[in-house]
Formats: structure tokens, sequence, C-alpha cells
């Protein structure tokens, strides 16, 4: 099942060098697991409803295994102090919904086993 590596980075401290070399070098430690950029900082983007001052990051995985490994990497760790030095936000590995997944059968599941008064 296909897994995903989110982030909500807030503004940069600065746009030091080590931020550059970090985005330069951050496929390199994706490709051995698979992974691939969904979306990247996408800064053309239309906030419906509340306030997302912030970029959101999102990355793909075959699963949840090899997001893991990306990110215990020994490749992925090195690399890692160049953006978060500058650029603090919260990280999420998180898996997708199944094939065929049905979000009103989730409700019915939910429904019955809060006693129907959900």
């Amino acid at each position: 099942m296909t897994a995903y590596a989110l982030a909500n980075l807030r503004p940069p401290t600065a746009l030091d060098d080590e931020v550059f070399t970090y985005i330069e070098r951050i496929q390199a430690t994706l490709d051995p697991f698979g992974g691939r950029f969904l979306v990247h900082g996408a800064p053309e983007r239309e906030v419906r409803e509340g306030d997302w001052p912030e970029a959101l990051v999102m990355i793909a995985f075959p699963s949840m295994e090899q997001a893991r490994d990306w990110y215990d990497s020994a490749a992925y760790q090195e690399i890692l102090p160049l953006r978060s030095r500058h650029i603090p936000g919260d990280i999420l590995l998180i898996d997708g919904v199944a094939p065929g997944y049905d979000a009103a059968a989730t409700a019915a599941a939910m429904r019955a086993a809060s006693g129907g008064t959900a």
C-alpha cells in the first residue's frame, strides 16, 4: 500500500546555502526507496479554509517500510540538518488507503461501533 511522507514546513529563517544543498541532494536519498515528490512547496495554492502560511511537501513511497527506511537512512540523516537548521517543520509518515477504499463503508462501521448514535 502506498505510504506518504508529509512535511508541513514553516517559513525559512534564512535561505542559506545549506538549504539549497539539501534540495539538490534529497532526490538521491529518495531513489533507492522508490520515493517521488507529489508536492514540493507549491508556491501557488488556494487556501479554502483556515490559514496556511507553511509550505507542504508530499512524497509517495511504495510502502510504509520504504518510507521509514528512507527517513532513517544514513544518506537522508546526513542531509536532514541542512534543512532543519533553517526551515523548521512537522514531518509525518502515513499509510494511504487501500485500493477500493469506501468512505461510506468506514462511516457505517464507525456508526455501528458507536452504537448508532454518532
